[in-house]
């Protein structure tokens, strides 16, 4: 039997980590998250701050010129496939071990045909996001917006390039949150309430 696994993917300054964290606890289930770069650390050789930046991010404009702008060798393959194929292999891993919560990285495509996955996408409204990164990270030289901009433009095009599927598309997920409106709180007792009550597939879709 596939274990049952819920993905977390989630707009930057939306939430979508402490949202699944705070599932996690709530259901008694490991959350993966910082966990996966140490891993993906140990199987690369490579240092957790590259692998934290390249393991779920891509220059938006490296996606759009190719090959020879992103790095690659003369074989064709970058650091950052490297990176990807021990980041599948970590995620496939976590998955065969047993029911958890896997923020970001793709999960909910790796593990499209390995487990019983419940996908969630978290976002809320540029206003709230600034608000929070902020409130998280403080200022810095580029405003938040720009930051919040340049942050979901690369988490988009990382995930484009390595699934062909658009990232933040509902078609890919089983739910939408609004953090922004729901709050917090909110979102943790909608994903629990659905991870314990899991519907049989179809049952409601001739009614």
């Amino acid at each position: 039997m596939k274990n049952r696994i819920i993905t977390v993917s989630r707009q930057f300054g939306s939430g979508g980590r402490t949202i699944g964290k705070e599932v996690a606890e709530r259901l008694g289930l490991k959350c993966y998250d910082a966990e996966i770069i140490e891993k993906v650390a140990e199987q690369s050789g490579m240092s957790k701050e590259y692998i934290a930046e390249c393991g779920e991010y891509t220059s938006y404009r490296t996606w759009l010129t190719g090959m020879f702008a992103s790095g690659r060798g003369i074989n064709g393959i970058s650091n950052q496939d490297y990176i990807w194929v021990a980041q599948n292999k970590v995620i496939l891993d976590i998955a065969r071990e047993g029911p958890c919560v896997i923020v970001g990285r793709c999960a909910d495509y790796i593990l499209r045909d390995e487990a019983d996955l419940l996908k969630v996408f978290i976002h809320a409204d540029m206003a709230k996001r600034a608000e929070r990164i902020v409130k998280l990270y403080g200022e810095n030289s580029e405003t938040p917006e720009k930051r919040l901009r340049d942050k979901d433009k690369r988490r988009a095009a990382y995930y484009k390039f390595y699934t062909e599927l658009e990232w933040g598309d509902a078609i890919h997920y089983d739910v939408a949150l609004d953090s922004g409106k729901l709050g917090i709180s909110k979102c943790v007792d909608v994903i629990v309430d659905l991870y314990n009550t899991k519907p049989v597939e179809g049952e409601d879709w001739l009614k």
